[in-house]
């Protein structure tokens, strides 16, 4: 075989393999818009294809008469943006306030979007509702009053604050805010975005707990997710405290099969802790079912009329908690019929804002 030709199929190899390790490390690395986000406490992120490929939640939308809040109709006619069809995925960035009793209350946030975006008609909208602009690394940055809030003042009356949202244009399809006290965190957005070339970018705690989420997640969340359903220093759901302080560190995920599966890690520092948390959790979940019991026993017919109802009882029917090494682990199974129900449900419903 001539030289030239052994060496044009090695280039070719060398090639191949190169784009191979490519997709491959494409595949393994966190998406981008989580990679976008700054540093934070905790990462929640969602892909809605295959949450609408699997419940057709926005064609449930679409085909019913939702009336909508005047503030989201607004926007739907000033950007022709609706989210339940144009969304495709979103990334939120946790932040803890110092100030509890500020403007954001305990928790801020930061976000990213990606999805199918009118550049212009949103500029232009934005450009409307400003009260300040910026432009930061090429990209215009708006700020928006949200929310008028009551927050405590020296002489112990309520006084009024605006809190804040700081939004930009990425790309095309791509957007990110932060109501964030300062531009720190959108700036820290834009930075990112201009040197997002290396698949496994992104902030500290992305790096470090990334690789604990189950392959094939469609929703996941790390750190300290507790935080924005935490009261006097405890975790709650469903209106009770859990034995688990704000500050603990989870990894949860959703995979979408035939079924919709949860699993929650909880991190402790010793398999000891683990079992003794594990040991609580199951506790508290064998008193919540008791109680979903004797309210179902009260009143079978409540019960059983509705999507929700027959959802939380399937979801709490199949929830196991174990401990494994140093992490009690919740997981658990609702099927894919139950999510349809309920969002056919919910698209009946009328929403009270956006």
């Amino acid at each position: 075989m001539h030289k030239r030709t052994r060496y044009s199929l090695l280039l070719i190899f060398v090639l191949i393999a190169a784009l191979a390790i490519a997709l491959f490390l494409k595949k393994e690395a966190p998406p981008e818009v989580a990679r976008l986000l700054p540093e934070s406490d905790a990462i929640v992120y969602v892909n809605l294809k295959p949450v609408r490929s699997a419940t057709h939640f926005d064609r449930e939308w679409s085909k019913r008469p939702v009336q909508m809040s005047a503030e989201y109709q607004h926007f739907i006619d000033a950007t022709g943006i609706v989210f339940e069809r144009d969304l495709d995925a979103a990334a939120f960035a946790l932040h803890r306030m110092d100030d509890p009793n500020g403007p954001n209350g305990p928790v801020a946030y930061s976000e990213v979007f990606e999805g199918r975006f009118d550049g212009t008609r949103l500029a232009a909208y934005l450009a409307s509702i400003a009260i300040a602009k910026e432009n930061y690394a090429g990209h215009d940055i708006y700020t928006v009053p949200v929310a008028l809030v009551e927050v405590p003042s020296n002489d112990g009356k309520p006084a009024q604050a605006v809190r804040l949202l700081r939004v930009t244009q990425l790309g095309y399809d791509t957007l990110a805010a932060s109501n964030m006290p300062t531009a720190e965190q959108i700036h820290s957005i834009l930075d990112r975005y201009r040197a997002s070339a290396s698949p496994f970018s992104g902030s500290s705690l992305l790096s470090a707990r990334y690789h604990d989420v189950p392959l094939l997640s469609t929703v996941w969340a790390i750190g300290h997710i507790g935080l924005p359903f935490s009261e006097n220093g405890k975790v709650t759901a469903f209106g009770m405290q859990l034995p688990l302080p704000e500050d603990t560190t989870f990894v949860a995920s959703l995979r979408f099969t035939t079924a919709l599966r949860l699993r929650i890690d909880e991190l402790l520092p010793t398999p000891a802790e683990a079992e003794q948390s594990a040991s609580a959790l199951s506790a508290l979940l064998q008193l919540f079912r008791s109680i979903q019991n004797v309210q179902s026993q009260l009143d079978p017919g409540q019960q059983q009329s509705s999507p929700e109802n027959a959802a939380v009882k399937q979801f709490l029917e199949s929830v196991k908690i174990v401990s494994q090494k140093d992490r009690a682990t919740l997981t658990a199974t609702v099927p894919i019929d139950i999510l349809k129900q309920l969002t056919a449900a919910t698209a009946d419903a009328t929403p009270d804002s956006h």
